[in-house]
């Protein structure tokens, strides 16, 4: 067998690497080639089982390019000129100046391409490599097939006929009339018909005149397009631009559409995305509103060097619904929200955070949130901190929009303008001292307010701690001393413009741990018991008179037992002269490093009555608390129970309680939620129910129900259906929602992708927001990637 090699010389041309030359040689029969996509494509069941587990059995199977033969020291290109051509085969018959006839396993390798074919013919004059018969091209990341290729060593194009491809990012296989390479990572495609579909399905297709494929950029662009489902052509789109990857490009988005929050009607929405720079884009999307008109949203996002800076706008110039029900009103509206968060180097960050509507009704009439509770107020924050071992410091300026007219003047937040932060803290051996200290300005409309409701002002506070700990196997003790004092210098009150108020806290925690190991089945577990007391002792100070910025009563829970105060804020300190008495078990998976159970149970036990409080709350005249608990089970992987609450001894019954179940198969076909809160103290009892249950292979049920047990009545419903299949998804829910004025309105949504293409509709953000869990059931659905479906080295393309 003579093997004859043949490259490029200076001139563009090709040259003999080996001269030898088989005179009469065995006919070799040509094959017809095969397509693209059934090279690749390896049958689900042949699958490594490391790979079945990423590919849903759905999807029949995957692609696996095999990894390509490196290129060789001559490969390389000289500087000016294409990478040379290497060419063998088995046989050969060669023309002087004319033509080089080959056959039998020719093969052709430039760079990363890589052909072969039964016969081929170069022609000197021409500088044309004719390939024929069952011919096959491979590069990083596409492979084509075809009848018959030519390719060209002046341009350095190759070109098949009657051909099929493969795009193995994209996950797209395809045919054409006509496929050209035009350079080393693009080409051009003549009447394609194209799919991310497997083979042999084509739920959904796009015909095209003439599709460009550019590698470097990542995107394609197709003309005269027409959408097939099933072959039946659907939409005609002039031209469209689509991802090959997950680069950007600008271009239009998937229009989405769906109803209004109001009701009125429908919307339509058709995003455009600007790939201003790599670092800094934007997002406009003008949308018809029915019933209220055009509106716009403009989003953008830039990285600098130091963080990234999201900012949100949205204006409608006449909204004629509003003005129909606020006559007096204008019917310009908008929206802003800004996020920020730098990291400035040598220990100093900064963030922003900063919302604002025209009106406040904005939110429920032009905001598409899926949320059942809707908020009342927009925050508006900004801060810059500074960190090192021993030291931080912070500045922020701390702001509200109230948007619920229904909440009081009295009744709604102060600005902090500023909020100054500096802690201090060091330590030796065991002992320990800190200093926390916080000033801030306290402001917020008070016209027509009057007494403490009126108050603005300053308040500077400062506590100061020493203590000494001590922690080891055994346990722990630890002890400390602390000091609050607080300043105050307030205006707008008929009241000393000037006081302070100073209360001292001493308290002591001890602990010990207790384990035992033990044997379930084939499993090794230790079980802790974990002893707890806490003392803390404060005086009582007369605080009547001091208005109330920003202190609210602590949620009584378990781990607020340890707390030292029960006030947040700093305009209330309380009085305490009490222990805490507490026991914790836990039972530990040794063998699996995860904590299966837990379970703690303690009470407060006052010596004094309380007297300090805060809106008329905070004062217990009981010397015992209910008993407050938690239980945490995790018999499982995927499933997981917590329940807290607190138990009156005395009346017998729960003061308070929230239960949490999580259920989820390890695919994630099977997910259920189910909670239950309750509150004695307002009378407030409501369940939340929320599952997703597959009907078969690719479809499921997705469901959501909260509802008041207190009134009886359903506080809001989420229901839809969902197909998954391995080259497009589907959603379609209705959702009931809580408004601010406490009526259910209601929305239909849906959302369908053609994976490889994107998606339209907001049904998707939906689910997402609504049933925990389902972030984690879309992660574990995402398709593989080509680097993870490649197959190893040692099976490289022949």
């Amino acid at each position: 067998m003579a093997i004859k090699r043949w490259r490029y010389n200076r001139a563009g041309r090709f040259r003999v690497l080996a001269a030898s030359i088989t005179l009469a040689c065995m006919p070799v029969q040509a094959q017809e080639s095969p397509s693209a996509a059934a090279i690749d494509w390896v049958e689900w069941g042949q699958l490594p089982p490391e790979l079945q587990q990423k590919v849903p059995a759905y999807c029949g199977g995957a692609y696996r390019p095999p990894a390509l033969e490196p290129s060789k020291a001559g490969d390389a290109a000289s500087e000016g000129e294409r990478s040379p051509v290497h060419i063998t085969s088995r046989d050969a018959r060669y023309r002087v100046d004319e033509t080089l006839d080959l056959s039998g396993d020719v093969r052709v390798r430039q760079g990363e391409l890589r052909a072969r074919s039964d016969h081929a013919r170069y022609d000197q004059n021409s500088g044309t490599l004719n390939l024929s018969g069952g011919v096959v091209s491979r590069a990083n990341g596409v492979l084509l097939t075809g009848k018959e290729a030519e390719a060209s060593d002046e341009t350095g194009s190759l070109t098949l006929k009657t051909a099929h491809f493969l795009l193995h990012d994209a996950h797209m296989r395809g045919s054409a009339g006509r496929v050209e390479r035009t350079g080393e990572e693009a080409m051009r495609i003549d009447q394609a018909v194209m799919t991310t579909c497997q083979p042999g399905r084509n739920d959904w297709s796009l015909a095209a005149s003439a599709v460009d494929l550019d590698q470097a950029s990542g995107f394609g662009t197709a003309s005269h397009v027409r959408l097939r489902v099933k072959d039946v052509p659907v939409m005609y789109i002039p031209w469209l631009s689509f991802p090959i990857d997950d680069r950007r490009k600008s271009g239009f988005l998937y229009p989405s559409f769906g109803t209004s929050n109001t009701g009125s009607g429908l919307f339509v929405a058709t995003p455009y995305y600007l790939n201003l720079a790599p670092h800094y884009d934007a997002t406009y999307t003008p949308q018809y509103i029915h019933g209220r008109g055009y509106f716009s949203e403009l989003e953008t996002r830039y990285l600098s060097r130091f963080g990234q800076t999201d900012v949100q706008l949205g204006f409608i110039d006449e909204d004629s619904e509003y003005e129909s029900e606020n006559p007096r009103m204008d019917g310009k509206r908008w929206g802003l929200d800004v996020t920020s968060d730098a990291d400035f180097g040598g220990g100093w960050r900064g963030d922003l955070a900063y919302a604002a509507v025209s009106d406040d009704d904005y939110g429920n009439d032009l905001n598409r949130t899926l949320d059942i509770q809707q908020n009342t107020h927009l925050s508006r924050n900004g801060r810059i901190r500074y960190s090192e071992p021993g030291l931080s410091f912070s500045a922020a300026l701390r702001g509200y929009q109230t948007i619920d007219p229904a909440i009081p003047e009295r009744s709604r937040p102060y600005n902090q303008l500023p909020r100054l932060q500096l802690d201090l803290n060091t330590s030796s051996g065991n002992w320990y001292a800190t200093q926390e200290t916080e000033y801030n300005y306290f402001w917020r409309e008070n016209e027509d307010l009057q007494g403490d409701a009126a108050a603005v002002g300053h308040r500077l506070r400062t506590r100061p701690e020493v203590g000494w700990e001590l922690r080891g196997l055994p346990g722990f003790v630890s002890t400390s001393m602390m000091l609050d004092h607080t300043q105050y210098q307030l205006d707008d009150i008929d009241k000393d413009e000037r006081f302070s108020r100073s209360v001292p806290f001493a308290d002591v925690d001890a602990g010990l741990y207790f384990d035992r190991f033990f044997d379930l089945g084939d499993s090794f577990y230790s079980q802790t018991l974990e002893p707890r007391l806490y003392y803390v002792y404060s005086p009582e100070r007369e605080q009547g008179d001091i208005p109330v910025f920003d202190t609210r009563l602590n949620s009584f829970n378990f781990n607020q037992l340890f707390a030292r105060d029960r006030f947040v804020g700093g305009d209330r300190v309380g009085d305490n002269n009490r222990l805490t008495t507490a026991l914790t078990s836990r039972v530990y998976d040794v063998d699996a490093g995860i904590e299966r159970a837990r379970l703690s149970l303690g009470q407060i036990h006052r010596f004094e009555n309380e007297k300090v409080t805060v809106k008329g709350r905070g004062a217990e005249a009981d010397r015992t608390s209910p008993y407050a608990g938690e239980l945490v089970l995790r018999p499982a992987e995927t499933m997981d129970l917590r329940v807290t609450g607190q138990w009156d001894a005395d009346e017998r019954e729960t003061v308070q309680g929230r239960s949490q179940f999580r259920f989820h198969t390890s695919d994630y076909r099977y997910l259920f939620n189910a909670g239950h809160t309750y509150d004695g103290a307002t009378d407030l009892e409501q369940s939340d129910v929320s599952a997703v249950v597959a009907l078969g292979e690719q479809t499921s049920v997705i469901g959501r129900w909260p509802y008041d047990m207190e009134n009886r009545e359903t506080a809001g419903t989420l229901l839809g259906l969902e197909y998954s299949s391995c080259c497009w998804n589907l959603q379609l829910v209705a959702q009931r929602y809580r408004t601010r004025d406490e009526g259910l309105d209601t929305r239909f949504l849906f959302q369908i992708q053609l994976l490889g293409l994107g998606g339209s509709g907001d049904a998707g953000e939906t689910a997402r927001d609504a049933i925990p869990g389902f972030d984690q059931r879309t992660a574990i659905r995402k398709r593989p990637t080509p680097e993870q479906l490649r197959r190893p080295a040692q099976q490289r393309w022949p």
